[in-house]
């Protein structure tokens, strides 16, 4: 018997009975349908938040810092004796033109942050506020972060324009919106003298001997900023822990007024070279993918690096995971919607007992009776998955449309959190086949045993 002929008489066969497999059609569709809504959830949820994290600005930073600190002990307070091959070196100008250079390496920037006392014009007599201030580069415009912030973001690089965060502008005012437009005075310590010079002259020849430039002079400055926008978050934030700073300026002005950092004591003990160095550089790569290879790198110049490249592992067994347990419970109706199968061609070879009888009686061997149950088997299974892909689309798209219309009401951003990849649907059309074939395996195996003379002898 020809594959033809077994599709032709299996399609007869689904014909005969056709309410009867149409249920039962109808609940493996039902079954793939759940599938498929449950996956795609789970995906869709997955490319949100890889979505999120990526606008964020986070998982392509590399934090890049000198090994040892003025106690010498690590970031995170462990002894860390950098191998022979890349001792400690000092983070300084040099040492940032360094790492630019890396291949991947799209920008780097220094992470200048100080506590600032600061005056809102127009309060002279209000009580002094002390706040922490921080540098952002004027890349940070397309971060996340920003989209919905109140204002506008930097108009340049050394533009003298503030960001407030959020919570210190409503500290400032009952409605935060006023103070677009007002400016603010901030108070801050500077490096003044030799040390200045020395980096002026360091800019200008990066082999000069600085070594007779001992020391520098701190003295109180201060300069008047625009407040042009309010944001609620800050980029990079879940890197720094406590440290979050609450009003923001370009970093290139940020750099311009020699601000006393924390590493500002270390550098004047290190006669040998007076040229200032960072607390951190912040590096970021072009993809982040590129994260590790830079971060390694880096290391093996003889700094310290770390980057959220673990949290993202982390996040992705997470959603491994979350796929599994939404696939076994979707697949638990399509296994309901398997056990019909077996109930449908149980019930078909009963009543064609004679007709099984007369194909055997004219040459049909076991093989073919076999063959023609797992064909009315897989039809049924390929049905069903094509049905129930069409149905799972509409429950995600029903559900995708349902949950923006319950954020929008909340006053929140719509998100999209369904989606239904290619993979997903031949994935579950398949699946749906071959456990349908599998299904049949008893019902075809129960026919191909049957006695034909006792079939013939049935009606």
């Amino acid at each position: 018997m020809t594959g033809r002929d077994l599709l032709q008489l299996a399609g007869r066969n689904l014909r005969e009975s056709l309410l009867r497999n149409a249920l039962t059609t109808m609940g493996i569709a039902v079954g793939v349908a759940s599938l498929v809504a449950m996956l795609s959830l789970g995906v869709g949820l997955q490319q949100l938040a890889t979505k999120r994290l990526a606008n964020s600005g986070l998982f392509d930073s590399v934090v890049v810092f000198p090994r040892q600190t003025l106690s010498g002990f690590n970031r995170r307070g462990v002894e860390a004796p950098a191998p022979a091959a890349a001792p400690n070196r000092v983070l300084d100008d040099a040492a940032r033109r360094t790492i630019a250079g890396l291949p991947q390496v799209r920008e780097v920037y220094p992470d200048i942050r100080f506590v600032s006392e600061f005056r809102l014009a127009g309060d002279p007599g209000g009580p002094r506020r002390y706040t922490l201030v921080a540098g952002v580069p004027l890349s940070a415009a397309s971060l996340e972060v920003y989209a919905g912030m109140q204002g506008r973001f930097f108009s340049g690089a050394e533009a003298k324009e503030a960001i407030l965060q959020g919570a210190l502008a409503k500290e400032l005012a009952p409605h935060p919106a006023d103070l677009l437009g007002r400016t603010i005075t901030l108070r801050y310590a500077a490096r003044r003298g030799s040390a200045g010079a020395a980096q002026d002259a360091a800019n200008e020849d990066p082999e000069a001997d600085l070594s007779a430039a001992m020391g520098y002079a701190v003295a109180p400055a201060e300069t008047t900023l625009r407040i042009v926008g309010i944001v609620d978050g800050e980029p990079d934030g879940e890197l720094r822990g406590g440290g979050r700073a609450r009003l923001f300026f370009p970093t290139p002005l940020a750099e311009s007024l020699q601000v006393v950092q924390p590493t500002s004591y270390r550098d004047l003990q290190q006669a040998a070279t007076l040229r200032p160095s960072y607390a951190n550089l912040v590096v970021k790569v072009t993809d982040p993918v590129a994260v590790q290879p830079v971060e390694e790198a880096v290391k093996q110049m003889g700094f310290g690096a770390f980057s959220l490249l673990d949290a993202s592992k982390s996040l992705r067994r997470f959603f491994a995971v979350l796929d599994l347990f939404l696939g076994i419970f979707g697949s638990l109706a399509l296994a309901v919607a398997s056990l019909g199968i077996v109930n449908t061609l149980v019930m078909a070879i009963l009543e064609r007992r004679r007709q099984i009888g007369i194909m055997k009686a004219i040459g049909a061997g076991d093989g073919d009776i076999q063959w023609l149950l797992f064909a009315e088997a897989g039809s049924m299974g390929f049905a069903g998955g094509v049905l129930g892909v069409g149905l799972g689309w509409l429950i995600g798209r029903a559900i995708d449309i349902g949950t923006r219309v319950y954020m929008e009401r909340q006053g929140l951003p719509p998100e999209h959190l369904w989606t239904v990849p290619g993979w997903l649907v031949l994935g579950a059309i398949l699946f749906s086949v071959l456990l349908s074939l599998a299904a049949g395996v008893y019902p075809a195996r129960r026919a191909a045993r049957l006695d034909p003379v006792a079939t013939l002898r049935y009606e």
